[in-house]
């Protein structure tokens, strides 16, 4: 075994574990939520009174899928603020995975609706009812206009977030399902098509599959601690070894706590000639500078201690990441 330079620990064994929070305002976040909530509402509610007026089951029906977007968004506001809560007692990382929650909430209750409209324009297709053409494209040209602005509020907001990323696919997609309705109104005013409408209700729920489906993989991404996207664990681990320093990296994992928040944790041998402590202030460097990650557990030991078997814990713990220069 190498000699140990005077001055280093024989054996340098400790967990140097970084906090760097970095958190979005929930007060901005809650305020554009807030303002895209009153215009949704507030049109939800003069839709349901031009339906009675208009005696349009489909105006009313539409006015219900627009309650889910409210619902949706009180939903996400309450989960920001809950997010925000400091960890405490057996939740030691908080709670910011109810964004990732929420957000799959959302996927779901899309791809719930989608299947619903799915089922309603099939049942239309065959048996095709009569559409008040004039009053369906009134109301959803004002429909376009008060969606765009609701997702322009909602999308002020912090977009790195689940939660929120949820709630301006629900307004997304009502601003293509009002756009689809408008359109298909035109159509049953010029030719009498009634069958446009079930067809825009089908264009309508391939929309919304496409953006539940993202949510519920991205938050399935979340809760099994998968590697946040634009970080590759192989190119940082690789990266991680190159460090002046390290022998070897291993028990190398990268997931993310919440929004904005990847985490990462590693074994890291250093060369018997260099302090365990300055080896992991510079990978702590690299992490924070290449990769913004704030939220480090690294475990350090030098190269020639004796611990337990390298290949055994790359078995069951993934690669193990050499120096260049080892």
């Amino acid at each position: 075994m190498a000699s140990r330079p005077q001055g280093v620990a024989a054996r340098c064994h400790n967990q140097d574990v970084g906090h760097d929070h970095g958190h979005p305002s929930p007060n901005a976040d809650r305020r554009w939520l807030l303002a895209a909530l009153g215009v949704v509402v507030a049109f939800m509610i003069g839709e349901v009174v031009a339906g009675f007026m208009a005696h349009s089951i489909a105006l009313i029906t539409d006015a219900g899928h627009m309650l889910t977007d409210a619902s949706a968004i009180v939903v996400a506001i309450a989960a920001a603020r809950m997010a925000q809560r400091p960890a405490k007692g057996a939740y030691t990382y908080g709670f910011a995975r109810v964004d990732a929650l929420s957000g799959q909430a959302s996927g779901i209750t899309l791809l719930v609706l989608a299947a619903w409209f799915t089922v309603t324009a099939i049942r239309r297709l065959i048996d095709p009812s009569q559409v008040h053409g004039g009053v369906v494209t009134v109301v959803a040209v004002i429909g376009v206009v008060v969606n765009i602005v609701a997702t322009a509020l909602a999308g002020r907001a912090d977009r790195s977030s689940l939660n929120i990323r949820g709630v301006v696919g629900h307004l997304a997609t009502d601003v293509w399902a009002f756009g689809a309705t408008a359109v298909a109104g035109l159509v049953v005013l010029t030719t009498g098509w009634d069958r446009a409408d079930p067809v825009a209700s089908l264009v309508v729920a391939f929309v919304m599959v496409w953006t539940g489906a993202g949510l519920v993989r991205a938050a399935g991404r979340v809760f099994l601690e998968a590697a946040p996207e634009g970080i590759d664990p192989h190119v940082l681990g690789t990266e991680l070894a190159a460090v002046d320093g390290v022998a070897e990296v291993h028990d190398l994992h990268v997931w993310q706590l919440g929004p904005g928040q990847p985490a990462v944790s590693a074994h890291l041998l250093v060369q018997p000639s260099h302090d365990c402590h300055a080896v992991s202030s510079s990978v702590r460097e690299v992490l924070a500078t290449g990769y913004g990650v704030g939220h480090v557990t690294l475990q350090t030991d030098h190269a020639d201690a004796p611990l337990h078997r390298v290949d055994d814990c790359a078995g069951s713990h993934g690669e193990v990441h050499i120096s260049p220069a080892g």
